[in-house]
């Protein structure tokens, strides 16, 4: 048959270069017993090469082309027509037209076909072309064959494809078209089938969409569909639409729309027992192809065929396991603030450093709590703590709990362990505590910094596989945890009781404003200093507006303020500058290595602030916290038993305000230390570019620590392992992890079940009191952040790099966070209403909005512009 033209048969999944991303589905598709794929064949992108080879003046439209601007619409539009038209106009030379009406010769020439067109880089995980090319149904004889592959080839280069590859950096020339030819099926009914939920992504339940006619009456969105969800051979929901219209083939060629008789509107497309049987082909198809799929199918008189079976791109992928049991998963980077993905040295420094075991998936981390779950003896305890500081989370592992038989079952005794957090802490109310744990840590990454200095190679990893372990040490310092329960236990004691004797919602907001030793919120007022040094020297504050390169702190030496600017600058970054948003993954470039990033937060604070705001910050927020703690306690001495209730009370605001600020010093100490192992194994990756093992310094960012530790050994690296990694953090890029996940793969929604609501409102959890109105700025990277005073805060998530940002705004909402995470406690220090857990925030509250904030309740109102 020629290199033009191969059969469905003879095509398997690895020839997408040669018959694109649909054919080389439809191949495999046609190898599976038991699955008929409609008769065909695929006219090659060798017969593509051919037709724009003998087009001269295609090459130079090509790269007229290449050089648009995306955004040009006209003159794309312009260019792009022109080239369809040469394509469609170009006579096929008669060797390939040969080979073509051969073909349809052997499969019965005057049969109707559907011609389709299959792009090489179609279907691919990265990136979704998809629909961009066009499909051509009830095409009769082998004339108008011939122009509908024609009209397939031109289609490469419709307007929106063409806009698409701009956009993403494809090259025009390296897109190939291969063009399916197969035998037309009318079907009675057609649709989609989906191996798994798409909603839910439960992997366990498919999904079926049917209607009469074609299938494209459905996937073009003109009619609804009659839709059924179907787990092990069940049908579990079934819902039937009224369909108004089929779409069915017309007499002549080409396809028309068709009402649908009034008796028949509202019956089902399909019988019970064609869905589960259309469900059972559908997982046979998923076991070939080992994921699961998106399938268009349709139903004649012979039963079901299959035309197309896609990878399913969106599903969050499921940790693996090999005990065949149930298990639940809990989010770490919703404790963490940090749901973007991390790299695997990222990943696997963060699971070197904490106790726990972790399971991975997407790129992100979960915490197994199956166990804990099941056993009575820990479950309270789990859906306490988890409740308190994530209701979502917390919701959604009651829902797990309330399914029948999904949980195994534990004896009361079981192997649970205790839930941390529960026990009350013992410790007496020692501020030298504090100040001592705090001298510990510093001693401990002073000697680090003295230490790693001479170490290179392997000797190199094994001093930063065994320095981890003293990072435990610290960071697990049974005295270190329980100086910060005290502080949360007597954060809820307040809470609880001056709700229940005075009425006071949430008073230990105002009374934990201002506390010493909080390491993250000083690092906000310490850039408001840096401010005051830059303030009255105009040269240099023009020259900050205007950096584009990280080198610009030499650069300043020579401007009036300049050296003063650059010290101040230096001596910031020295304490601060391991720091950065998403820190817990060390491959995230720290301040210290990109300064720019700090730069619009500086130039707002020169421009917003007075001098000496920082200071003045800090002691208005004690004062208020002072008044606050003055107010209710005479308030308490007016109520029977008064002076007790006073006296217990005065004692535990002394007790959280010398412990909660100590709260956010751990992971300082953390981050410090991740800092100076990130330089070392820089340098050591630098030598191995030298020496011609690795590409480029941040490829160890794509190793395991331990596979580091070989690669350093033994001078060698697998250059196909870094790439598969590179591809697969790019997709992991694009998902989006959930709170709850179960190994079915299920994202367990949570709801915050509260009906006090005003109309309209978003829910979210009130973590620091108080309602403030102003603009929302939707801000989802800090390089970008341009703040005008009286700003509230919208973003998925804050770790302690954003807190810079919070000296500048009214009030904060976030899309994940509880009542003790960092954006919690620093919201609460400087006094700023902050409502966290907003599902979706940035997509539901636009930038720019007036919005009203209400952090004692846990909402947030969109308010009509004015």
């Amino acid at each position: 048959m020629g290199s033009y033209v191969l059969g469905l048969r003879e095509i398997d999944r690895t020839q997408v270069a040669v018959v694109g991303g649909k054919g080389a589905h439809l191949g495999e598709l046609s190898r599976i017993g038991g699955i008929r794929v409609p008769a065909g064949f695929c006219v090659t992108t060798d017969a593509f090469r051919r037709i724009t080879e003998d087009a001269p003046s295609l090459g130079d439209r090509l790269d007229r082309l290449s050089r648009l601007n995306p955004d040009d619409r006209e003159a794309i539009r312009t260019r792009s027509a022109e080239i369809r038209q040469t394509l469609e106009r170009i006579v096929i030379p008669d060797d390939l037209a040969a080979a073509i009406t051969g073909a349809l010769t052997r499969l019965g020439e005057r049969a109707a076909y559907a011609v389709r067109s299959s792009a090489t880089a179609e279907d691919l995980p990265t990136a979704s072309f998809a629909g961009q090319q066009d499909t051509y149904l009830n095409v009769v004889g082998p004339t108008a064959v011939l122009r509908h592959v024609s009209r397939c080839w031109a289609s490469l280069f419709t307007e929106r494809a063409v806009t698409y590859r701009l956009r993403n950096g494809f090259d025009h020339r390296e897109v190939h078209l291969a063009v399916v030819v197969q035998r037309m099926v009318f079907p009675h009914a057609a649709g989609v089938l989906f191996t798994a939920d798409p909603v839910t992504s439960n992997r366990k339940v498919a999904s079926v969409e049917a209607g009469f006619g074609l299938g494209e009456a459905l996937v073009s969105g003109l009619v609804n569909a009659d839709s059924y969800r179907v787990r092990d051979g069940d049908i579990v929901a079934k819902a039937v639409a009224t369909k108004q219209l089929a779409i069915h083939a017309s007499p002549g060629g080409g396809t028309r729309e068709q009402a649908i008789e009034p008796a028949l509107r509202e019956q089902p497309a399909l019988t019970d027992a064609q869905v589960v049987q259309l469900v059972r082909l559908g997982r046979r198809i998923e076991a070939h192809f080992g994921r699961p799929q998106d399938i268009e199918w349709c139903l004649d008189d012979d039963g079901f065929q299959v035309v197309q079976s896609r990878p399913i791109t969106t599903l969050f992928p499921i940790p693996e396991t090999d005990d065949g049991e149930n298990h639940v998963y809990v989010s770490v980077g919703h404790q963490q603030m940090m749901t973007d993905p991390m790299k695997p040295l990222g990943l696997s420094l963060w699971q070197s450093t904490t106790p726990r075991p972790m399971a991975e998936a997407g790129g992100r981390l979960f915490v197994d709590v199956t166990r804990m779950l099941a056993s009575p003896a820990t479950r309270a305890g789990l859906l306490e703590v988890t409740g308190k500081s994530d209701p979502l989370i917390g919701d959604a592992l009651r829902t797990v709990v309330e399914r029948d038989g999904f949980l195994p079952s534990f004896p009361d005794e079981g192997p649970g362990g205790q839930v941390p957090g529960v026990a009350p802490a013992t410790i007496e109310t020692d501020p030298t505590l504090v100040t001592e744990l705090i001298g510990r840590s510093e001693a401990s990454v002073a000697a680090v910094e003295r230490d790693i200095r001479t170490k290179t190679g392997a000797e190199l990893l094994d001093f930063i596989l065994a320095d981890l372990q003293e990072l435990r040490r610290v960071l697990f310092d049974p005295r270190s945890h329980q100086v910060i329960m005290a502080g949360m236990q007597t954060t809820w004691w307040l809470n609880e009781h001056l709700q229940e004797w005075l009425g006071e919602k949430n008073a230990a907001d105002t009374l934990t404003q201002s506390v010493p030793h909080n390491v993250t919120s000083e690092m906000g007022l310490a850039l408001l200093d840096v401010a005051d040094v830059i303030r009255p020297h105009p040269e240099v504050v023009a020259f900050l507006h205007d950096v584009e390169d990280e080198g610009f702190l030499d650069e300043l030496a020579d401007l009036a303020g300049g050296p003063a600017a650059r010290d101040a600058i230096r001596a910031y970054l020295d304490k601060y500058g391991m720091r950065c948003v998403g820190e817990i993954d060390i491959t995230r470039p720290r301040w210290s290595e990109r300064p720019t990033t700090l730069l619009p937060l500086l130039l707002a604070n020169i421009k917003n602030f007075e001098p000496g705001a920082g200071e003045r910050r800090f002691e208005q927020g004690r004062q208020e916290a002072w008044k606050k703690e003055q107010e209710l306690l005479e308030r308490l001495r007016a109520l029977p038993d008064g002076e007790r209730k006073a006296e217990e009370t005065k004692r535990k605001i002394d007790r959280v305000r010398t412990f909660i600020g100590y709260r956010e010093y751990p992971k300082y100490g953390m981050v410090s230390r991740y800092f100076l192992y990130k330089q070392a194994l820089l340098d050591e990756a630098e030598r191995l570019v030298r020496a011609g093992v690795l590409g480029e310094k941040e490829d160890i960012f794509f190793l395991r620590l331990e596979e580091l530790q070989d690669v350093v050994r033994t001078n060698r690296v697998d250059d196909g392992l870094i790439r598969r990694r590179k591809e697969a953090f790019g997709t992991y890029q694009a998902l989006t992890p959930p709170r709850v996940l179960t190994s079915e793969g299920e994202a367990v929604a949570g709801t915050y079940r509260r009906d006090d609501l005003p109309p309209g409102a978003l829910v979210g959890l009130p973590v620091s009191a108080g309602t403030v109105e102003g603009r929302a700025r939707v801000i989802l990277d800090m390089a970008e952040a341009d703040l005008a005073p009286g700003d509230i805060l919208v973003t998925a998530h804050t770790d302690p790099g954003w807190s810079p940002l919070f000296v500048a705004i009214a009030g904060l909402v976030t899309e994940v966070g509880g009542l003790m995470t960092h954006g919690a406690v620093i919201a609460r220090e400087y006094g700023l209403p902050a409502v966290v857990g907003v599902e979706h925030a940035t997509r539901l509250i636009q930038d720019g909005q007036r919005i009203r904030v209400n952090g004692t309740d846990g909402h947030i109102e969109i308010l009509p512009a004015t």
